[in-house]
């Protein structure tokens, strides 16, 4: 029998990677009053990018918000390093349960306010190309999406991965860029949740230009 190397014993050198980097990180964020000014009232639903989600481990961490995780052994790694970063998690997919993932973000908005972070495109792609998860999050709570952007001024970018995941050199700048706060309809026909996962994509390719 051959050795296996568990994926997991990896966490730790992980965990301490993403701090010393991230303590390195020249942050800067933009539309945050309004983000701020909506966030004493209700909680949010994030729509980001999956490739986009390095920086923001360390600076949105005990914040108290939920991530929506696949419950792949890449999702598992991830989940693990983000716990550790005080990060809440609602575990699936749209391929692996991703039902079960947003009843379960659901109940800690309804139960804790708390925030709800979706890789929009994960977790396997296309990228770049808005699923339906967080859209139909935002109308089953009424909470308002808040579309987020991470542009990096230096970044190691991996070219085989199927997002293109980025991960910025030490000291870059990472100018963080929050939409402005907006609410779908409660009910959606097939056609109008597809218009609503276009128009976020919309959104989130505009932001920041």
């Amino acid at each position: 029998m051959g050795f296996r190397v568990n994926p997991l014993w990896f966490v730790p050198p992980a965990v301490l990677f993403t701090k010393v980097l991230s303590r390195t990180l020249r942050f800067s964020q933009e539309g945050l009053e309004d983000v701020e000014g909506m966030r004493r009232e209700v909680p949010m639903v994030v729509p980001i990018w999956h490739d986009e989600l390095f920086p923001l481990i360390y600076l949105h961490r005990n914040q108290g918000a939920v991530a929506v995780v696949s419950q792949s052994r890449d999702g598992e790694f991830l989940s693990q390093v983000l716990t550790r970063f005080g990060i809440q998690l609602a575990r699936g997919s749209s391929r692996r349960g991703g039902v079960a993932a947003l009843i379960a973000a659901r109940k800690e908005m309804r139960v804790r306010n708390a925030d709800v972070v979706v890789t929009v495109d994960g977790p396997r792609g296309p990228r770049h190309k808005v699923k339906e998860g967080a859209v139909y999050l935002a109308a089953k709570t009424g909470a308002p999406l808040i579309p987020l952007r991470v542009f990096m001024s230096r970044s190691f970018v991996f070219q085989k991965a199927w997002d293109k995941f980025q991960l910025p050199w030490p000291g870059a700048r990472c100018r963080v860029v929050y939409g402005r706060p907006y609410r779908v309809q409660a009910e959606m026909t097939a056609e109008e949740m597809a218009r609503e996962c276009s128009r976020l994509e919309g959104l989130l390719n505009a932001l920041g230009t």
